[in-house]
């Protein structure tokens, strides 16, 4: 048996539909090699049933069955029994000789995601660093007071984050900013906006929700803007200009309907729009609980569950005695005063202000594309309550916008939100930015650690793509997954190629900019944009902006200053993955493991595209057997971009696979990308090469 040519994933080629419904007629299809003598059977939960062969091609026979779901999931693999009585178990493996449950397929019959959001070239922004294109609703400095310092307005655009102070300093970035940019996401070749988020918060970062009706004037629209800025004083209720700001419906209304016409202007140059949902605690600004007194004078304003022990948002905090008014004794998140932790168990009022909020800003006039998910697991008080909230969450957001894809931060484990009645996927830590970090750094992705033995460790790289992500993903989950290299919670990937251990309280900022290999850079974004996943850029990223884990990862966009050859080099890695099909929606298969030497294929019926990264400090020369993803013994194929230490190139030469094989040779910290289309026309030289005729 030629174990090498079995395969059997939950693509379209293998799975028909790939996503079926509940009580759906599915077909099921392992493929083997042609002429071997096996009898596959698919074992389909309680259930084994024989598979017939269907169809050759080529090398290799495909075997089908049909099956029909019900409405519980199922798990299923394949057992192969040759005719020497060799019997072997085919799951997300590969061929095994023992069953894990772990790693069987799984389907979840109902279970779809957004065909958009697959394979979507995603960019993380966050605002207030992105770009200013309103000065007149800019923080100010002295505006108000948060933990004890007040608000600082950053002249100086290209200033490094304070280390201590940041979540206070205000740069100016708003929407206006993002807006005044959207011609160059859509030339960059981005599909989706995920913002961090975006309402009324007192923080530059905003995971510190104020008020969660409404978009941050200081983001948004500022018309009516009276009053005095703090006295220096710690009592935000004689913040007077930040009270005008924050709490007057015009300031708030217009900015809400400039939201709108982002998302609109995004939509026209068909790029869809997440939203940041923090739901597990809110901020001590919350209207709901007003510890700075924000809203106790204000007219349109309930009484706060702080100020009044009678106010209607009582039960959305968790208070353990104290007294009233001004009842400080609440529980906060990790034990933080200024991030409350939300009540839900105590309160249905909460559960449907935030379902509400849910369906609000994917619904017209807003029409956002979906949710990221803050924290998710965290939410509620027991796991019970926190299944029950995200299925009704799920279901509610789904029937207000059915497009919209819910993807949540997690991470360890996640499948058991991702059955297709509670998360559609999440932010792919596990499966996708630890691993590669590891193998092409040896970096830990707060740069907190560097470990030389994991540098190169192509096998423990490839092991957990498939262990973690066999255990996270079924199909629906894995080609959505959020696939970064660098986000707001961790170090830039480009600064981890310096192999450098710090954070920016014990380092220079500025040595986070030495040592970097854009080599390296280049081979991680050539490895983000062929794997199966949604491959998101946070902002910069493509720019050469580096960074310490936060707050030193958020520093501004460097307008006027960008590394011009990353940039390109991103909109030509992402020109590849979204025209070549098989990086979109095809298989995945390893093909090569050394040290620090990786190879892998994805492909469908009619096309393959083989990955190849040289982590090594030195040129080598590696056989790499291609016939697995379906290219002949003997084709040509097109090399489509190459990378490495002194830069890249798209050259558009042809390398020669003979029986089988492809034989390359790589120099230092190198990267190619090459293809193979059966539909591609055979050129003149290919041609007369391939051809003698003898005219006599």
């Amino acid at each position: 048996m030629n174990t090498k040519a079995l395969f059997h994933d939950m693509t379209l080629d293998y799975l028909r539909p790939a996503e079926p419904d509940k009580n759906r007629k599915t077909q099921v299809r392992l493929r083997t090699a042609a002429g071997d003598k096996v009898e596959p059977t698919l074992v389909w939960g309680n259930e084994r049933r024989k598979m017939r062969l269907s169809e050759t091609d080529g090398e290799f026979a495909y075997f089908d069955v049909e099956v029909k779901t019900g409405s519980e999931p199922v798990m299923y693999y394949f057992e192969i029994s040759a005719d020497d009585g060799n019997v072997l178990i085919y799951d997300k493996r590969g061929c095994s000789r023992n069953i894990l449950d772990s790693m069987k397929f799984k389907i979840f019959p109902g279970f779809s995601t957004p065909s958009w959001a697959k394979g979507a070239v995603m960019y993380q922004i966050f605002v207030d660093r992105f770009c200013n294109g309103d000065k007149s609703n800019d923080v100010l400095t002295g505006e108000y007071v948060y933990n004890g310092h007040k608000s600082i307005h950053v002249d100086e655009w290209s200033q490094y984050p304070d280390s201590k102070w940041d979540f206070g300093e205000f740069y100016g970035g708003d929407l206006k900013g993002v807006m005044d940019k959207l011609d160059y996401l859509k030339d960059l070749g981005i599909d989706v906006i995920y913002f961090n988020p975006l309402f009324v918060s007192p923080s530059s970062h905003k995971y510190d929700t104020q008020d969660y009706d409404h978009i941050d004037p200081h983001f948004g629209v500022i018309l009516e803007d009276e009053g005095e800025l703090n006295d220096g004083s710690e009592d935000n209720s004689k913040s007077t200009r930040y009270i005008s700001r924050v709490t007057s419906k015009r300031n708030l209304e217009a900015s809400d309907a400039l939201f709108a016409q982002l998302v609109e202007e995004a939509h026209k140059r068909g790029i869809r729009v997440i939203l940041d949902g923090v739901f597990n605690h809110c901020g001590s600004f919350n209207k709901w609980l007003d510890k700075e007194r924000i809203y106790e004078k204000a007219s349109d304003y309930k009484k706060g569950a702080y100020v009044a022990g009678d106010s209607p948002y009582h039960d959305f905090f968790s208070f353990n005695g104290g007294n009233w008014p001004y009842n400080g004794n609440y529980d906060g998140w990790w034990g933080y005063d200024t991030l409350p932790k939300l009540n839900y168990e105590g309160s249905k009022e909460l559960e449907d202000y935030i379902i509400r909020i849910g369906r609000k800003w994917v619904s017209p006039p807003y029409n956002a594309d979906g949710w990221r998910l803050d924290v998710a697991a965290d939410l509620g008080h027991s796991r019970e309550y926190n299944h029950k909230f995200w299925k009704r969450f799920r279901a509610e957001v789904k029937k207000a916008n059915p497009e919209a894809i819910i993807l949540a931060e997690h991470y360890g484990p996640a499948g058991e939100w991702m059955q297709g009645d509670e998360w559609d996927t999440v932010m792919n830590y596990d499966a996708f930015m630890e691993p590669l970090t590891w193998f092409l750094t040896g970096m830990e992705k707060h740069s907190d650690e560097f470990q030389p033995a994991r540098v190169g460790n192509a096998r423990e790289f490839f092991d957990t793509m498939n262990y973690c992500g066999g255990e996270n993903f079924s199909m629906p989950s894995l080609y959505t997954a959020m696939n970064e290299l660098s986000n707001h919670d961790h170090s830039r990937f480009l600064t981890r190629t310096s192999q450098k251990v710090g954070r920016v309280s014990d380092l220079m900022p500025s040595s986070a900019e030495t040592g970097i290999n854009k080599g390296v850079m280049r081979e991680a974004v050539i490895v983000q944009m062929t794997w199966p996943g949604a491959p998101t850029i946070y902002y910069g990223d493509e720019a050469g902006l580096c960074g310490f884990t936060d707050p030193d990862n958020r520093r501004t966009y460097p307008w006027g200053h960008e590394d011009k050859e990353m940039i390109a080099f991103h909109k030509d890695m992402i020109a590849i993955h979204k025209e070549c099909p098989e990086l979109i929606s095809g298989s995945i298969r390893e093909l090569l493991a050394d040290n620090n030497f990786i190879a892998y294929g994805r492909f469908n019926r009619t096309a393959a595209v083989i990955v190849a990264i040289n982590n090594n400090d030195f040129e080598v020369t590696k056989e790499i057997e291609v016939w697995q993803t379906g290219i002949p013994r003997d084709a040509n194929l097109s090399t489509l971009l190459s990378s490495d230490n002194t830069g890249y190139i798209k050259d558009g030469s042809t390398v020669r696979v003979k029986d089988g094989v492809l034989t390359l040779t790589l120099s230092r910290r190198s990267g190619i990308v090459l293809r193979y289309n059966s539909f591609a026309p055979v050129s003149d030289d290919e041609f007369w090469a391939d051809n003698f005729f003898d005219f006599g």
